[in-house]
């Protein structure tokens, strides 16, 4: 029992869900109304439950569809359904019924646009994300949709519709996603490779050229992430929002720097650097916005 919990938590991939949802949530947290909610801890979770079964669902498709693949690479190869210790029908009933309850609380608990978005995002990235990374690298463009979907979708659960904070939240997480997923394929390189992934934006690999669209990706995400103050969504006259403020702008002056390291060293190394960065970035930035909220 005991490794078949494990098996059934990497076939989530249980950390990478956690962050997924704790942008929902964040979302959520952010929309305007959410003081008004007497019940605020159980409709978190009720979000953070919902969430969790449509990520995992989506992941769990992931690693049916890519079993063969995932076996081929050190780094996945130890998955699950990758590895034989779980068969493609368990795989798929588990992504089956997981999905099926995620969209089902969230739109019992919330609204069924909230529902809607979330099953239209499993769908782009299990269905048209997946198989498009061996097709052409535009698949990290298609990828950042659904990647950026759970800021609608808590955005949708609290305000009941899609107005411009939702938006915002969207646009950050977007961008955000270039420089963090690069560095991965750029560590990951060789793997990918092999396997036929072109996730890079470059035909030959990790070139100057990738490490510049890293670099311009982080700088785009610094007027984006000013947006809130200029919107009224969150304010910098008190000293919460001053700080939250100036914890933002350090953040995207760190993501820049290790951007710009990437492209003047071009070494893994530094490429690390940039992925666990992007990894700190978003939360720290999400954090501030709650602390400079109105």
């Amino acid at each position: 029992m005991k490794n078949k919990i494990k098996d059934y938590l990497q076939l989530i991939k249980l950390s990478l869900s956690i962050m997924v949802v704790f942008s929902s949530v964040m979302a959520f947290v952010l929309t305007p109304d959410f003081k008004e909610y007497q019940d605020k801890l159980f409709r978190v979770l009720m979000l953070f439950a919902g969430g969790m079964l449509v990520t995992g669902s989506a992941n769990a498709i992931n690693q049916v569809v890519e079993k063969d693949t995932d076996a081929m690479m050190k780094r996945t190869g130890k998955r699950p359904v990758a590895a034989g210790r779980m068969s493609v029908q368990e795989g798929w009933a588990f992504a089956i019924i997981t999905g099926s309850a995620g969209i089902f609380i969230l739109g019992h608990y919330f609204n069924w646009l909230t529902a809607g978005l979330a099953a239209f995002s499993l769908f782009l990235y299990a269905f048209i994300y997946t198989p498009l990374k061996k097709i052409n690298s535009i698949a990290v463009l298609v990828g950042a949709i659904p990647g950026a979907f759970p800021c609608l979708i808590g955005w949708a659960a609290g305000d009941d519709k899609l107005s411009i904070g939702g938006w915002v939240l969207f646009g950050i997480q977007f961008l955000w996603q270039f420089p963090h997923f690069w560095a991965i394929a750029w560590i990951a390189h060789a793997d990918y490779t092999r396997v036929g992934f072109k996730l890079l934006p470059a035909d030959k690999g990790p070139t100057k050229f990738t490490a510049l669209q890293t670099v311009i990706y982080s700088l785009l995400l610094l007027p984006v992430t000013l947006v809130p103050y200029y919107t009224g969504m969150c304010e910098y006259a008190s000293v919460t929002g001053k700080t939250g403020l100036a914890f933002i702008v350090l953040a995207n002056i760190f993501m820049l720097m290790r951007s710009l390291k990437l492209y003047k060293t071009m070494e893994v190394a530094a490429a690390r650097k940039v992925m666990f960065g992007s990894y700190m970035y978003l939360p720290v930035v999400l954090l501030a916005l709650l602390m400079s909220k109105v």
